[in-house]
């Protein structure tokens, strides 16, 4: 028994991927009460995890009274992880309907894809000119990391390890710039891009030399080039974005 009421429109379904049904998925194992309150934190991620991935479908009510069975947590630790995903984006809420998982379309993409291309090369430049020696390391480390990882679409644990060394790449690019807020931005951008790009990689190893965009963007990071590394980064992340909505715009809402 899952924790969603499927909606109504069968488009943003088609992100759910193949696999396991909703109420098998490893997010819904047991929660680990530290006496620390941590309980709503772990929700948090369990169901950022759940909705990224496509788990939880797009567009779909979620259904408090079953969530309560199957995390085994009162409805106060519950509503307060549903509340604190709402302005990531990931969950919205209405009076008199309750909580809903974020729905999905091209023109939302797009947007996040425009969002991205600002404040990451924004995030960029500014670590370029200020961050410490050891910034390009780390850099250096995440690359060679996500290179080096398998990426098979016939395996999910694969394209998960993935998805998490390419989430890692990218932070650790911007972690340099200083700016809290700023990173605050670019982590949501992220996490929203994400269940675009994990709903493309269910079927697919990608569709082009992601290996050696990223390779470019570091060297001219660790390099201190910023025109270069700001320019391979926005491109990188426009060709991903076009690539995402044409794939995808037969699937869901425009």
């Amino acid at each position: 028994m899952g924790i969603v009421d499927a909606p109504k429109k069968a488009g943003p379904s088609e992100l759910k991927p193949d696999g396991d049904p909703v109420s098998q998925g490893s997010w819904q194992a047991a929660l680990f009460d530290d006496g620390k309150g941590t309980i709503a934190s772990q929700l948090v991620e369990r169901l950022r995890e759940a909705i990224i991935s496509g788990q939880l479908e797009a567009g779909a009510k979620i259904n408090l009274l079953r969530a309560r069975e199957i995390f085994s947590v009162s409805l106060s630790p519950l509503r307060e992880a549903l509340a604190r995903l709402v302005p990531d984006g990931l969950v919205t809420f209405e009076d008199n309907r309750g909580y809903r998982v974020a729905p999905v379309s091209v023109s939302d993409l797009r947007e996040i894809t425009r969002l991205r291309e600002e404040f990451e090369t924004l995030a960029l430049r500014q670590a370029i000119a200020t961050a410490p020696t050891k910034w390009e390391g780390d850099v250096m480390r995440t690359l060679h990391r996500l290179n080096t990882a398998e990426r098979n679409p016939a395996d999910s644990a694969t394209l998960e390890r993935w998805e998490a060394l390419h989430r890692d790449f990218h932070l650790t690019l911007l972690a340099g710039c200083g700016m809290p807020l700023l990173l605050g931005f670019c982590r949501t951008l992220l996490n929203l891009n994400d269940r675009y790009r994990r709903s493309f990689l269910v079927r697919t190893s990608g569709d082009r030399n992601v290996g050696m965009e990223h390779s470019e963007i570091a060297q001219g990071a660790a390099a201190r080039d910023a025109d270069f590394a700001c320019a391979r980064l926005r491109e990188h992340i426009h060709r991903t974005g076009s690539n995402l909505a044409t794939h995808l715009a037969d699937r869901i809402a425009p």
